[in-house]
């Protein structure tokens, strides 16, 4: 093969969610919740959700197909294939699988990969594998490509705003505008029960939402902690926020990310009171110097100053990456590549040369926190150019808000669906974009069937489009 692929990282992305989409404040109205908890407390704006025509299915494939078709990748020229969800359709099948369909038609059954699932991790699992069969001996000169998929669902009660559904497919290769630097990544993992599925019945989890949230934040302390060690080993340079030109977070809602961003700022704070931030800052945390680390994850006070002091470096750093998790929820193994992608769409004209970093959380738990660079190409994978083919305000714009009542009862239909069999689908929310995969019916043997709307119209009823000979 000669001499080993240089700069190894994400060559093209592409992002989809569903079109259906409800506002939390709305939510919180229809809800009886206090005014604000969704929309200030969460800090989120809308939440994405598929009917009974969608499933992480068919929106793996909606967005593989449109990688492809978009940057012209012929089906042959993939050679590893990897995805990440923690959405159980067969607890034998991968996901993977499925999507094989679009490579059989070209001939090409010599792809590796299967599923990887841990909580919100897996896309992350994903990334890594294929960027590192790309760096390794047994790279045979194609391109990698990662879907990180799911549709997150809470029974009815305080999680429930929290769920959202989407996709992201991403093309791992040389020469990337976004190049991995694994020699600085750093990981956590631990045994918790702060989020779990153990109830195969059900897609929905068994959650302790302040575990959750202690365990990802002691996570991201162990891996910023190991990130800073490595980086100043390898690079003899000390490492902190002023380093980082922009931060992507896993976002189970907006709010954590707000409190992660600072947590940072608290941990340069504990490293050197002096060298890392500006007086004035190192004077609001002074107060809580001596705090022991388990204290610091319930004070309340602290919580309060680090977000304060982290203010205008979130604005700059970290809002840019925030605008997918926040209009369309959470998205699980998908959220920070959503996120990433939203920060490719913001700040395209001026991210190269920057570096990246973007923290990985799955619960029970898997994390890692890792660095991109930044690289202008001049070929058809430019930053504009994935901008453009992600088009996320045209994606946005074209979603259609149903009402709280909708959404609920289109979240009691799909627990009726959930595992079961010789069914058709039958949500009257059935509008859909061009070219999108959906579910057209699961026979009496669970096998599930999918077709694709016309690229040409995104008004063609589903039937229709079926009768038509969209079938794939």
């Amino acid at each position: 093969m000669g001499e080993r692929p240089q700069n190894v990282g994400i060559l093209a992305m592409e992002v989809y969610f569903p079109v259906t989409c409800v506002r939390q404040d709305k939510l919180e109205e229809f809800d009886g919740a206090s005014k604000g908890k969704y929309t200030i407390g969460l800090g989120q704006d809308s939440l994405a959700f598929c009917t009974d025509w969608e499933d992480v299915v068919s929106m793996s494939l909606t967005v593989v197909q449109s990688l492809l078709e978009k940057y012209d990748i012929s089906p042959e020229r993939i050679g590893r294939l990897e995805v990440g969800s923690e959405t159980v359709i067969d607890k034998s099948k991968s996901i993977k699988t499925w999507i094989m369909k679009l490579f059989e038609e070209c001939g090409n059954s010599d792809i590796e990969g299967v599923d990887s699932t841990n909580a919100c991790y897996g896309g992350t699992a994903a990334v890594l594998n294929c960027v590192d069969w790309v760096e390794s001996s047994a790279w045979d000169g194609r391109f990698a490509l990662v879907i990180a998929a799911d549709s997150a669902v809470y029974a009815e009660g305080p999680a429930r705003p929290t769920g959202g559904a989407g996709a992201v497919a991403m093309l791992i290769g040389p020469d990337a505008p976004l190049v991995l630097e694994r020699r600085y990544t750093a990981s956590h993992m631990a045994h918790t029960y702060d989020f779990y599925k153990p109830n195969l019945a059900s897609e929905y989890p068994v959650v302790d939402g302040k575990l959750t949230q202690t365990c990802f934040l002691k996570a991201l302390d162990m891996c910023y902690r190991k990130f800073c060690t490595k980086f100043q080993k390898r690079s003899g340079k000390p490492f902190s926020l002023k380093d980082v030109d922009y931060f992507v977070c896993h976002s189970p809602y907006n709010k954590l990310v707000q409190k992660s961003f600072a947590r940072l700022l608290y941990n340069d704070y504990l490293k050197d009171t002096t060298s890392y931030m500006s007086e004035l800052d190192a004077a609001k945390f002074q107060p809580f110097a001596n705090l022991s680390l388990e204290e610091s994850y319930t004070n309340r006070d602290l919580e309060k100053v680090s977000q304060q002091a982290a203010k205008s470096q979130y604005e700059a750093k970290v809002s840019p990456a925030t605008l997918i998790p926040k209009q369309v929820g959470n998205m699980y193994c998908a959220s920070l590549y959503a996120g990433l992608g939203s920060l490719v769409h913001s700040t395209s004209d001026r991210l190269a040369g920057k570096r990246v970093i973007l923290f990985s959380y799955g619960s029970g738990l898997a994390s890692t926190l890792f660095s991109i660079h930044v690289r202008e190409s001049s070929t058809v994978f430019s930053l504009s150019n994935i901008a453009k083919v992600m088009d996320i305000e045209g994606k946005l714009a074209s979603r259609v808000e149903v009402s709280p009542k909708e959404f609920q009862s289109t979240m009691h239909l799909m627990e009726k669906r959930y595992g079961a069999k010789d069914f058709t689908p039958e949500s009257e929310l059935n509008t859909l974009r061009p070219g999108t995969f959906y579910l057209t019916k699961v026979d009496p043997l669970y096998r599930r069937f999918y077709a694709r709307t016309p690229l040409a119209s995104s008004k063609v009823g589903l039937k229709e489009a079926n009768a038509n000979g969209y079938l794939h």
